[in-house]
């Protein structure tokens, strides 16, 4: 059962980062590619240290709690934590450097941003 989850986490990771992928080559724009490059990679990260840990855990309890795989299972978390704090992080300093450069989006109907910085 316990490796029927993790196939099912490593699945939906891999689906995730592809899709990040797919969306790389195909969105029209830097900002609708940036949005498919950092959304569903923090996702497809997600199940895939779900994944890492769970077996870490599993290795973990089954072999003592001196066992090294406690060991991989906390680095796995903080390597998740430093993945959720950095990646919107980074995407939003991006698309506002992207958006400060003047990169318009295409097909944008309505950019409230540029009257907010000609009224100010």
């Amino acid at each position: 059962m316990l490796n029927t989850v993790t196939y099912v986490l490593i699945g939906i990771g891999l689906f995730f980062n592809l899709m990040a992928g797919l969306g790389l080559l195909r969105f029209p724009d830097f900002y609708t590619r940036l949005h498919a490059g950092t959304k569903c990679t923090t996702f497809g990260s997600i199940f895939l240290i779900g994944a890492v840990v769970l077996q870490a855990v599993a290795a973990w309890v089954s072999g003592g709690w001196d066992s090294p795989n406690s060991v991989l299972a906390l680095h796995s978390l903080i390597a998740l934590v430093a993945i959720l704090l950095t990646n919107p992080t980074g995407a939003h300093a991006i698309a506002r450097a992207g958006y400060r450069s003047g990169v318009k989006p295409v097909k944008a109907v309505v950019d409230d941003l540029e009257e907010a910085e000609i009224n100010d």
